[in-house]
């Protein structure tokens, strides 16, 4: 599905990231782990096209996607959810789903049912203003308009910040949904380290910008995987 070989990025004359290289395979999530600063949010946004990369190739559904942009990359089936949510506040729930509309064909332009099966709470707050919602809310608004664009690729950088646990747990269980339908990939970025590891197949580690672990969890020991990843 995703397959990146010797990605590198710089802001500037810094370089940020060196020679990452990952797979993330469909009906798996590929946890991205490491302490604050290693590039992990930099690297979602070369993915995501929402930062040039200096260096590498980027595969996508069989394809070199060479120096796609963002939208471009969108409609082919990328979905990001930024740290931060980046919702619209002045708009309401149901026009920040509807901005989704702008990487699908017209036909596809209505929500679908399975948005409110999986985030009941936007159903009820449907026409209360993004900017009205609680951090929480904010963030399952966020998850679902990426949801909008039907993507096979989905990812979620810090999804668990700054949010209660009821609606950790739930974000959680609605990870597990998607990653459970086989026909997506998810690549997850996370600090909260029971939360990531619970949902992980497979398991990146950065450090200083280069990869230091790349393997399936079920090959990792919990407590090396933590030494890792902690300050």
């Amino acid at each position: 599905m995703l397959d990146i070989k010797n990605l590198n990025l710089h802001y500037g004359k810094s370089q940020i990231l060196y020679d990452i290289s990952l797979r993330a395979q469909l009906g798996e999530v590929t946890c991205v782990m490491g302490t604050n600063g290693v590039g992990k949010t930099s690297l979602l946004r070369a993915i995501s096209g929402t930062h040039p990369r200096t260096g590498g190739s980027m595969a996508f559904d069989g394809n070199d996607i060479g120096r796609a942009s963002a939208d471009r990359l969108a409609r082919m089936g990328v979905g990001y959810v930024p740290q931060g949510r980046d919702i619209f506040p002045l708009l309401t729930v149901r026009e920040n789903l509807q901005t989704g509309f702008s990487c699908l064909p017209k036909s596809d332009h209505h929500i679908p049912p399975d948005i409110f099966e999986l985030f009941p709470v936007l159903k009820e707050m449907e026409a209360r203003r993004g900017g009205d919602l609680s951090g929480g809310q904010q963030q399952q608004l966020a998850i679902a308009r990426a949801l909008i664009t039907k993507p096979k690729l989905l990812l979620l950088d810090e999804p668990t910040e700054g949010i209660q646990p009821n609606i950790i747990q739930h974000i959680g269980h609605v990870i597990k949904l998607l990653r459970d339908r086989g026909d997506m990939a998810i690549v997850l970025v996370e600090q909260y380290f029971e939360f990531a590891f619970s949902l992980a197949d497979q398991i990146i580690v950065l450090q200083r910008g280069k990869v230091i672990r790349n393997a399936p969890k079920s090959g990792i020991r919990r407590e090396d995987l933590l030494s890792e990843v902690s300050v």
